[in-house]
């Protein structure tokens, strides 16, 4: 997990121009639509702020975090508001958000530790709440390009939530990548709710 963060320390500036003002409003809204106007939604592994930037735009109560420092401090400038750098397992509140937006970052997980991190966020999360992940579509686990990856299919995925509870996949929908020169690349994105 170190590695992946070193990478993105390392590639803070060049990630942040590449993603930073890609179109994704489509993703967004979609999620957005299963939220209440203004709901707190936590962007859990945030990047550089592209979308708590949206989210704070369209009237959210947004609270943004990342592990790489590097990243908070380019979301931060870029957003407006303090990003705090913190690990996905440090994630320790109860009942505080609506929605969990966590668009191509818990990916970087080995599998057990996964399975974790969304225990926490199911209890971060109020009772109906939301949460939107994307993951790259295949079964690969293991290092690739400097960072760790967990890919799945629904197939793969639906078996691998079975055993967490109170968390009910409610959408998911097959997308190419929105970065120029990527869109061959697919991606697994999931919406779920808290029982």
């Amino acid at each position: 997990m170190n590695k992946t963060l070193n990478y993105y320390n390392e590639n803070a500036q060049s990630f942040a121009s590449g993603t930073v003002s890609v179109e994704f409003t489509e993703m967004q809204d979609k999620f957005l639509q299963k939220l209440n106007p203004g709901a707190y939604i936590l962007d859990f592994g945030c990047g550089a702020g592209r979308d708590t930037k949206y989210f704070l735009d369209q009237g959210y109560l947004v609270e943004a975090i990342d592990g790489s420092e590097q990243l908070c401090q380019i979301a931060s400038k870029h957003t407006g508001i303090k990003v705090r750098q913190m690990l996905f397992q440090e994630l320790k509140v109860n009942e505080k958000y609506d929605g969990i937006w966590a668009c191509a970052s818990i990916l970087h997980l080995p599998k057990k530790e996964l399975k974790e991190v969304f225990k926490k966020m199911l209890t971060a999360l109020k009772p109906g709440g939301r949460i939107y992940t994307s993951f790259k579509y295949g079964e690969y686990e293991g290092e690739r390009n400097g960072r760790y990856f967990t890919d799945f299919t629904i197939d793969t995925f639906a078996d691998f939530v079975q055993e967490i509870h109170n968390l009910q996949i409610e959408e998911h929908w097959i997308t190419g990548d929105v970065r120029p020169g990527r869109g061959e690349k697919k991606w697994l994105n999931l919406i779920m709710q808290k029982k």
